[in-house]
C-alpha cells in the first residue's frame, strides 16, 4: 500500500487546468497552498508554473504529492480516465472533489470505483464563471462524505466566496443544473434587455452600468452585460460549444423530473444559433450577436439611430 506525501496540510492537487481549473489552482497557490498540477494540454502549465505551482506529468505525481485533489474536467470520458489513473496509481487515502458538470450516473460510477481502492470522491459542483473564479467569486455546492466535506474546507475557501453543504452525493449535480438553468435565461434576457436598449437609443455600456445597480438585474447581466456591450464575446469564460452539453443535462434532468420550463426552452434555439453562426469557441456572451442579427439591422446603424419621439394624440 502506498501512503501520500501530504506536505503538511497546504498541499492540494488540481487534475484539469482548463478555464476553470487554472483559476482555481492560481488562487489555492495565492492562498498559500503548494499546487500540484497536471492537464493533458502542456500548454496549461505555464499559468500553474507562473503562479508558483508545480506542473506534473501524469495523474499519478499529483496523487503521490497530494492526499486532496480537486477535479475540473471536460467530459465524461475524461472523468473515467482520471479515475483510472488514480487508481492505477495505487495511493490511498485521497479525497477528491469533482467539480465539473457531468452526468449523476458518470460522478455514481466513479464514486463506486474509486471507494473500492480506498479513494473518496465527492460531488462539489461550482456556481460562476471563469471570470468569477479568477476573483475568487465562486460558490461551491458540496455533496457527499460531511467529514470529507468538512477536512477539504480549507481547500475551498482558497478558491471560492462560499461553500454550501447540500447533502447526499449527487445534491451538488442536481443544484448546479438548477442554478445552470437560470443561467441560461438570465443570460439571453441580458442580451434581450441591451439590445431593446441599443434600439431605442441608448449607449449599450450605460445599459449595463444603469440596469446592472438596479432591481431588474442578475449576476450574468453584471458578469456578462459588459461583454456584449463591448462586443468582446471572444475572450470566452464559457464557451457556447461547452455550455452545449450543459444545456442538455439540463434538459434530460427536466425531462426525466416531468418539469416544466417553458423559458429554459425558448432559450435553446438560441445558443443552437451561435453554434450555427460559428460561435463555438467564444463566450456564451455571444447570445447577444445572435439576437442582433435578427433585427437585420447593420450594428452601426444600430448604435447611431436615434431614439423616436412620440406623438402625443389629440
Amino acid at each position: 500500500m502506498t501512503t501520500v506525501n501530504t506536505h503538511g496540510d497546504r498541499t492540494v492537487g488540481v487534475i484539469g487546468l482548463g478555464i476553470m481549473g487554472s483559476a482555481m489552482a492560481i488562487n489555492l497557490a495565492k492562498a498559500g497552498f503548494s499546487v500540484y498540477g497536471y492537464d493533458p494540454v502542456p500548454t496549461a502549465y505555464a499559468r500553474l508554473k507562473k503562479a508558483g505551482g508545480h506542473p506534473c506529468t501524469s495523474i499519478a505525481e499529483v496523487a503521490q504529492n497530494c492526499r486532496q485533489i480537486v477535479l475540473s474536467l471536460p467530459s465524461e470520458a475524461a472523468l473515467d480516465q482520471v479515475c483510472a489513473e488514480l487508481i492505477a496509481s495505487k495511493v490511498k487515502g485521497i479525497v477528491a472533489a469533482e467539480t465539473s458538470t457531468l452526468p449523476e450516473s458518470a460522478k455514481q460510477r466513479a464514486l463506486v470505483a474509486l471507494s473500492k481502492h480506498s479513494i473518496k470522491l465527492l460531488d462539489c459542483t461550482l456556481s460562476g464563471t471563469g471570470a468569477q473564479a479568477l476573483t475568487r467569486d465562486l460558490a461551491v455546492y458540496a455533496s457527499g462524505d460531511t467529514k470529507a466535506i468538512k477536512a477539504f474546507a480549507a481547500v475551498f475557501d482558497g478558491f471560492a466566496r462560499v461553500r454550501h453543504d447540500v447533502g447526499a452525493f449527487g445534491n451538488g449535480t442536481r443544484m448546479k443544473l438548477v442554478a445552470n438553468l437560470l443561467v441560461a435565461i438570465h443570460n439571453v434576457s441580458a442580451a434581450e434587455a441591451i439590445l431593446l436598449g441599443v434600439r431605442s437609443g441608448l449607449d449599450a455600456a450605460m445599459v449595463v452600468k444603469v440596469i446592472g445597480d438596479g432591481a431588474g438585474s442578475s449576476r450574468m447581466f453584471q458578469v456578462r452585460g459588459p461583454a456584449m456591450a463591448n462586443r468582446t464575446w471572444e475572450d470566452a469564460t464559457m464557451k457556447v460549444s461547452t455550455w452545449q452539453k450543459d444545456m442538455r443535462l439540463i434538459n434530460d434532468a427536466l425531462q426525466a423530473s416531468a418539469t416544466p420550463a417553458p423559458l429554459f426552452a425558448s432559450t435553446m434555439p438560441i445558443y443552437n444559433a451561435a453554434m450555427a453562426l460559428g460561435h463555438g469557441m467564444n463566450d456564451t456572451a455571444a447570445v447577444y450577436d445572435v439576437l442582433e442579427r435578427l433585427t437585420g439591422t447593420p450594428v452601426k446603424q444600430i448604435a447611431s439611430k436615434p431614439a423616436r419621439s412620440r406623438k402625443r394624440s389629440a
